[in-house]
């Protein structure tokens, strides 16, 4: 039943490799793929906020921010919900 919360700066530089129409997509996977290795959960149990994604898309697909400042917290008891 313990939390662990951590904030995270994370860097979306890599992004900028991507096409122009598909960076803001890219960047929603690398939070997702940061959060995988950093918390040590699964792909499919990492959610992300909508104001993450707002954020993210904020400045239209082409446009999206170079760096990312968020907060995560893991719960213990995720995985006993069903």
């Amino acid at each position: 039943m313990a939390e662990v919360e951590r904030v995270y700066t994370i860097p979306l530089r890599v992004v900028k490799r991507t096409p122009r129409w598909k960076r803001a997509k890219r960047s929603v996977s690398e939070v997702r793929s940061y959060l995988e290795r950093h918390m040590k959960a699964e792909r499919e149990n990492i959610k992300i906020d909508s104001s993450v994604n707002e954020w993210l898309w904020g400045r239209g697909a082409s446009k999206p921010p170079l760096k990312i400042r968020i907060r995560a917290v893991k719960f213990d008891d995720w995985y006993n919900n069903g």
